[in-house]
C-alpha cells in the first residue's frame, strides 16, 4: 500500500506537467457540403477538388523523427446523414493484403485508418480502417489503447487504384457513431500503415513507443456547426436458422430444429444505445482455437458473440485479464452435471443499456435470462450486470461494477445466487507514459464466508528506451465469481518487468530496428500460510528488424512450483506428483517470426530444458501462405514432448490445425480448420460458409464434425472401445440475418 501512495502522488505530480498536445498544435476544420457526393472512390466532386486537403503525415516506424516517405493527404466534409471522409494514399501499385475479408488482424495488410474520439476524453473512440482493395475493418478503442475488432456496423467506402497511388472515400452514418450533437469539436486521427516500406506514418504524430490508434495522440476537428441529430435509429436483425445434428457416442436420434429469433438496436440518443436479443442464436459464431494445456488451471477464450461487443469494456475492463468479475462466455453455457462438459444453455432474451450520458459518465446494464435445462440438470438463471464509469481529470477514470448470477426455482441451493460489487480506478498520465491501476471487488453468496475478496494494482511506465510493469494481486480463498474469469484464487502475487530499448546507430540501423533485454519475475504466496507456492525469473530478449522479423525469447529462465494438490504434468491423467512437494527447474524459451510482408512467412515460438521431476520440448509453429489477393492458407502445428521418470507418464501431445480462410470477392467467404488434439482426444472439422448480401446482413452455413483422435480402451462407447477418427457428434447448421433500420 505503502508504494502505491508513492505512485499516485509521482503519478499526480507527473500530469500536470504544461505540454502542447496534439489536439492544441493539429486542427482540422470540417464544413458541410451541399452537393451530393457519390462515394465510388474516384474523388471527382467539387468539394474534393476544392478542399484544403491536409498532409505532411509523420513516421510512427521505422522512425519517428522524420516525415513520411510515402505521403497522405486527407479531406474531410459532411451531410445531415454522413461523415465523410476523402484520402490520397501515394505509393506504387505494389500492395500487400491479408484477403478480401473484412476483419482483417492489424498489420497484415496495407491500409489507411482513422481514429474518431467523438467526446475529446482520449479513453473511448471508433476505429475505421480500408486497404487498397476496398475490404473494411472496423473497431472499438478503450482505454485510450485497447482496440477490439469484434464491433460491427455499417458504413460505406470505395477505393481506386493507380500506377502511383490509391484513393479512399469513406461515408460513415451519424447513425453508426455515439457522439454529443451539441459539441462542435471532436479529437480525430487519419494514419497508414504501408508495408511496401514497412512504414507506419499519421497526420497528428505518434512516438513509435505507442499504437498509433491511441487516442491521446489525436488531433483536432473543428466543425462548422454541431454535427446533426440523428433522426429516429432504430435496427431490427431478425433471424431464422435451421439445424441437424447427430451424438453418435449415445446412439441418439439425428435431431433437427428450426429457430427464429431476433436482436434490435435502439438508439436511446445519439451516445446511448439499447440492444435487444430475444432466443438469441449464436451457431455462426467462429469456433475456438484449441491449444495445449499444460496448466493447473482454466484457460481463458475470447468473446464471439456479436450480441455482447459493442461497450464490451464498459463491463468486461473491471479487474485484470486473469481476475475479472464478468466475463459474458459465463452467459448461455454451461457445465453438464452429468459429464462436467460445457453444453450450450439456451438464452431466452436479453437487453443491455449502454453508452455515455455526457463526456464525463459512462453507464452500461445487461440483463439476460437463460432457460432451464433437464437434460443437463441446468437451472432457468438470471443474469444481471451494471457498470457506471465517471471521468476524474485528463485520462483518468472510477468505476463502479454490480454482477449477478440467480438460479430461478432454486431457493435451497447454495449456489442460488452469486453477486460481486466492485471498484476500479484507472490512471493516464497526459503524456501516455504512464498507466496504473487498482481495484477492489467483493463477492456475495448464500454462505456468508470470509475471504470473498480480490484485489490488485497494477504501473506500467513506456518510453522509448525503457518500459516498466510492475503489478501486485490478493486473492482470498473463497472468491468464486461465477459469471467471471478467475482461475486462480487464495494467493497473494508480485511480478514486474523490465526492458531496457536500444536504437542501433550507423550501418547496423539499416536492417535492425531496435534490441531490448531485461528481467522478469513473478512471485505467487499461498494466502494461508503465506509461503512461495511459485514464482518464475528470467532475461527476456527481443531483437526486431527493419523488414519486419523479429528475434526474442528467455534465457535461463527458472521455475519454481510448489504442489498444493496432486498434480499430473502432462494432464493425460496419469499417475500424479504428489501434494506438498515443491519443484524447481530451468529451462530456455527461443521464437522467429519471419518477414511478415512476403507471401510466405512463418512464426516459431520454442521451449526446451527442464520440466518438474522431467524434461520437456516444445515446438509451437505456424506456417503461412497468402494467396493475395484471395487469403491465406495455413498450418499450425504444436508439439509437446514430454520425459519424467517412471512411473509418470511421459507424453507426446499434438495440435495440428491446418486452416484456409478464403474471399471469392468482397462478399463470399469460406473458412475451413481442421483441429488434431490428442491431449483431449479430438478431432474437429469446421467448415463455414457466409455470403454478406448487404452490409450486416448474411446467409452462413456452417459444418462442424468430431471424432475421437486416438484409440482409447479405456473409453467404452457403444459398448466398445474408442478407435481412432471413430465420430462423437456431427452437425450442419443454416442461419440466415437480415439488417433492417426503421
Amino acid at each position: 500500500m505503502r508504494f502505491f501512495i508513492l505512485f499516485i502522488s509521482t503519478f499526480l505530480g507527473s500530469v500536470v506537467i504544461a505540454q502542447q498536445t496534439n489536439d492544441q498544435a493539429f486542427q482540422l476544420s470540417i464544413n458541410k457540403v451541399t452537393t451530393t457526393i457519390k462515394i465510388d472512390g474516384k474523388l471527382e466532386e467539387s468539394v474534393w477538388q476544392k478542399a484544403n486537403m491536409i498532409g505532411n503525415f509523420t513516421q510512427n516506424f521505422p522512425f519517428d523523427t522524420s516525415y513520411a516517405a510515402l505521403q497522405t493527404s486527407v479531406a474531410v466534409s459532411y451531410d445531415d446523414n454522413f461523415l465523410y471522409i476523402a484520402a490520397i494514399c501515394y505509393q506504387p501499385k505494389k500492395y500487400i493484403v491479408q484477403g478480401l475479408r473484412r476483419d482483417y488482424p492489424n498489420g497484415t495488410s496495407d491500409i489507411f485508418f482513422m481514429g474518431i474520439d467523438p467526446f475529446k476524453d482520449k479513453l473511448n473512440g471508433f476505429y475505421f480502417a480500408v486497404s487498397p482493395y476496398d475490404v473494411q475493418k472496423e473497431g472499438l478503442i478503450f482505454n485510450g489503447n485497447d482496440l477490439s475488432l469484434d464491433w460491427d456496423n455499417k458504413w460505406y467506402c470505395e477505393t481506386q487504384q493507380y500506377e502511383d497511388k490509391y484513393t479512399v472515400e469513406v461515408a460513415i452514418p451519424f447513425k453508426t457513431l455515439r457522439y454529443k450533437s451539441d459539441s462542435r469539436e471532436w479529437n480525430i486521427n487519419f494514419a497508414r500503415n504501408n508495408l511496401l516500406m514497412n512504414e507506419r506514418s499519421s497526420w497528428a504524430p505518434v512516438g513509435r513507443n505507442f499504437k498509433l490508434y491511441d487516442l491521446n495522440f489525436c488531433g483536432r476537428l473543428n466543425w462548422d456547426a454541431p454535427p446533426p441529430v440523428p433522426g429516429s435509429n432504430i435496427s431490427i436483425i431478425p433471424y431464422l436458422s435451421g439445424a441437424s445434428n447427430k451424438d453418435f457416442i449415445n446412439n441418439t436420434p439425428t435431431n433437427s430444429e428450426t429457430q427464429v429469433g431476433f436482436d434490435a438496436k435502439v438508439a436511446i440518443t445519439p451516445s446511448l444505445n439499447l440492444d435487444l436479443t430475444v432466443n438469441s442464436d449464436f451457431a455462426q459464431v467462429e469456433v475456438d482455437r484449441q491449444v495445449t494445456n499444460l496448466s493447473r488451471f482454466e484457460l481463458f477464450f475470447p468473446e464471439r458473440r456479436q450480441f455482447f461487443l459493442e461497450n464490451s469494456d464498459l463491463f468486461g475492463s473491471f479487474g485484470f485479464d486473469n481476475i475479472n468479475p464478468f466475463f459474458s462466455r459465463r452467459i448461455g453455457l454451461g457445465s453438464n452435471v452429468n459429464n462436467g462438459q460445457n453444453v450450450k444453455v439456451p438464452i431466452i432474451a436479453g437487453a443491455r443499456l449502454s453508452g455515455r450520458i455526457n463526456k464525463d459518465w459512462r453507464i452500461g446494464f445487461l440483463n439476460m435470462q437463460t432457460a432451464k435445462s433437464e437434460a443437463f440438470g441446468l437451472p432457468a438463471t438470471n443474469f444481471t450486470t451494471a457498470a457506471v464509469q465517471r471521468r476524474v481529470g485528463i485520462r483518468n477514470n472510477i468505476g463502479l461494477i454490480f454482477v449477478n448470477k440467480d438460479e430461478l426455482n432454486n431457493k435451497n441451493s447454495p449456489t442460488k445466487f452469486n453477486r460481486v460489487i466492485g471498484v476500479d480506478y484507472n490512471m493516464a498520465s497526459n503524456d501516455g507514459k504512464w498507466q496504473g491501476k487498482l481495484f477492489y471487488h467483493r463477492m456475495f453468496r448464500p454462505e456468508n464466508i470470509d475471504q470473498q475478496y480480490a484485489s490488485a494494482g497494477s504501473i506500467s511506465y513506456n518510453a522509448p528506451t525503457l518500459n516498466v510493469d510492475f503489478g501486485v494481486e490478493n486473492i482470498g480463498i473463497n472468491y468464486k465469481a461465477d459469471v467471471g474469469f478467475v482461475p486462480r484464487t487464495g494467493y497473494l502475487r508480485n511480478s514486474a518487468t523490465l526492458n531496457y530499448v536500444f536504437f542501433p546507430k550507423g550501418k547496423i540501423s539499416k536492417w535492425m530496428n531496435t534490441w531490448r533485454i531485461g528481467p522478469d519475475y513473478d512471485i505467487i504466496y499461498g494466502q494461508s500460510n503465506k509461503l512461495i507456492t511459485d514464482w518464475d525469473a528470467g532475461i527476456f530478449f527481443r531483437v526486431a528488424f527493419q523488414n519486419s522479423a523479429e528475434i526474442f525469447g528467455a534465457l535461463a529462465r527458472m521455475d519454481y512450483t510448489y504442489l498444493f494438490s496432486p498434480f499430473d504434468p502432462t494432464n493425460t491423467g496419469g499417475q500424479q506428483l504428489a501434494a506438498g512437494q515443491a519443484y524447481q527447474y530451468f529451462s530456455n524459451r527461443l521464437g522467429f517470426n519471419s518477414n511478415q510482408r512476403r507471401n510466405f512467412f512463418v512464426n516459431i515460438n520454442t521451449r526446451f530444458g527442464q520440466y518438474f521431476n522431467g524434461t520437456i520440448n516444445q515446438i509451437q509453429t505456424t506456417w503461412n501462405y497468402r494467396w493475395q489477393p484471395w487469403g491465406v492458407i495455413s498450418a499450425t502445428i504444436n508439439y509437446t514432448g514430454i520425459r519424467l521418470p517412471y512411473p509418470f507418464n511421459n507424453a507426446d501431445l499434438w495440435v495440428i490445425g491446418p486452416r484456409a480462410e478464403l474471399a471469392f470477392n468482397k462478399s463470399v467467404f469460406f473458412n475451413l480448420f481442421l483441429q488434431y488434439n490428442n491431449q483431449v482426444n479430438n478431432l474437429n472439422i469446421n467448415a463455414r460458409f457466409q455470403w454478406r448480401f448487404k452490409p450486416v446482413s448474411d446467409f452462413f452455413i456452417v459444418y462442424t464434425d468430431n471424432y475421437f483422435a486416438n484409440d482409447d480402451i479405456n473409453t467404452i462407447v457403444n459398448n466398445r472401445s474408442v478407435k481412432a477418427f471413430q465420430v462423437k457428434n456431427r452437425a450442419i447448421v443454416a442461419k440466415l440475418t437480415y439488417w433492417f433500420n426503421l
